[in-house]
């Protein structure tokens, strides 16, 4: 399970659980449009971070954690025209640097027992 992987599944779980909370459902399509923005972001940060490279190091981390939060929301306002209140933009910043962080957490141990 590659680094990458659990960055995106904790992306689509902030969306699904943020949807669910919302009664907005959780079909695969209204999460993925949803978290869109916030998956652009977070491929350009590993493209321009050359992330995989050092995955576990905690600059590296951070610099996706905030690449992922402000262009992703960014282009949900911007490019997605959808709305970004404060109180979105403090859930979002603390629950993906939460779940990106137990997501590394977890894929160094994974990939440490299989090495």
């Amino acid at each position: 399970m590659t680094t990458a992987f659990v960055d995106v599944v904790a992306v689509v779980v902030f969306v699904a659980i943020g949807r669910r909370n919302h009664d907005e459902g959780t079909a695969l399509s209204g999460v993925l449009s949803v978290a869109a923005p916030f998956l652009i972001a977070l491929g350009a940060s590993w493209i321009g971070l050359r992330t995989w490279r050092d995955p576990f190091n905690r600059a590296s981390f951070v610099a996706t954690w905030v690449i992922t939060v402000f262009v992703g929301l960014l282009l949900r306002r911007l490019v997605f025209d959808r709305g970004i209140a404060t109180a979105f933009i403090i859930v979002a910043t603390i629950t993906l640097g939460v779940l990106l962080g137990l997501g590394r957490r977890l894929s160094r141990k994974l990939t440490t027992k299989t090495s």
